[in-house]
C-alpha cells in the first residue's frame, strides 16, 4: 500500500514508517526515545534527528557502535536528503521527504576532499585505484581549465620518463575514472574530452 504520509518520515527494516512530527526525534534502546530499537547494538540514546529550518539533521549521541549516513560514520551534524540511509548501530533505516521535488539530474554531484583524500558521488564515498584518484586530484586542482594529455602524462605517471606515456594509457585511465564519477560514462557531463587539447573537469 503507498504510504499516504505528506511529511517526512523514516522507515525501519520492517516496513514500519515513523513519521518526524516533531522538532527532535531521539533514537535508541531506551523507552523514552521517540524511536524505540530493540537492537544490543544500539545505545540507550544512540542518535538525534532534528529540524533546522527546512532541512533535518542527524547527529550522534556519543553511541558505542556509531551512526552511518550513506556508510560514512556520522561526526557533527549531517543533512539528510530524500532516500538516505540511515544505519544506527546494526539497524538501517531510510529517510524520505515526499515534499522534496524530484528531479532527475543528469549530472553526478561529485564532492573531492583534497585534504582528506576522499571523493564522493551522489553524497556516497566512491573508492578509486591510486591512478584513477591522482588524475581526478590534478584535473580538480584545474577544474574548469583544459589540460594537455602531456601534462596529464606528467603529473599522473611521475615515474615515467618525458614521453614514456602513450595516449591510450591516459584514454584508457579517463575511462576508468568516468564509469565512477558519472551517470552516463557513455555521454559525460563532468570529465569532457576537448579535441585535439586534452580533457577538461567541469564542477563548481
Amino acid at each position: 500500500m503507498k504510504s499516504e504520509k505528506t511529511g517526512p518520515y523514516i522507515k525501519d527494516p520492517g516496513g514500519q514508517e515513523h513519521a518526524l512530527t516533531t522538532r527532535t526525534i531521539t533514537l535508541g534502546r531506551a523507552v523514552e526515545c521517540e524511536v524505540v530499537i530493540a537492537s544490543k547494538s544500539v545505545s540507550r540514546e544512540h542518535a538525534r534527528i532534528r529540524q533546522d529550518g527546512h532541512r533535518w539533521l542527524v547527529e550522534d549521541l556519543g553511541s558505542t557502535n556509531g551512526t552511518f549516513l550513506n556508510e560514512e560514520r556520522v561526526i557533527g551534524d549531517l543533512e539528510l536528503r530524500d532516500g538516505d540511509a540511515l544505519k544506527v548501530g546494526e539497524v538501517t533505516f531510510l529517510f524520505h521527504d515526499p515534499d522534496t521535488t524530484i528531479r532527475k539530474n543528469p549530472i553526478s554531484d561529485l564532492e573531492v576532499d583534497l585534504v582528506a583524500g576522499v571523493v564522493r558521488v551522489n553524497r556516497k564515498i566512491v573508492t578509486l585505484s591510486p591512478k584513477e584518484y591522482q588524475l581526478l586530484a590534478y584535473l580538480f586542482e584545474r577544474r574548469g581549465q583544459v589540460c594537455s594529455k602531456d601534462d596529464i602524462g606528467r603529473a599522473v605517471w611521475p615515474e615515467y620518463e618525458a614521453g614514456g606515456i602513450f595516449d591510450y594509457q591516459i584514454e584508457n585511465l579517463v575511462r576508468r575514472l568516468r564509469t565512477r564519477i558519472e551517470f552516463d560514462p557513455a555521454v559525460p557531463q563532468l570529465l569532457l574530452t576537448i579535441r585535439g587539447l586534452g580533457y577538461k573537469l567541469m564542477i563548481a
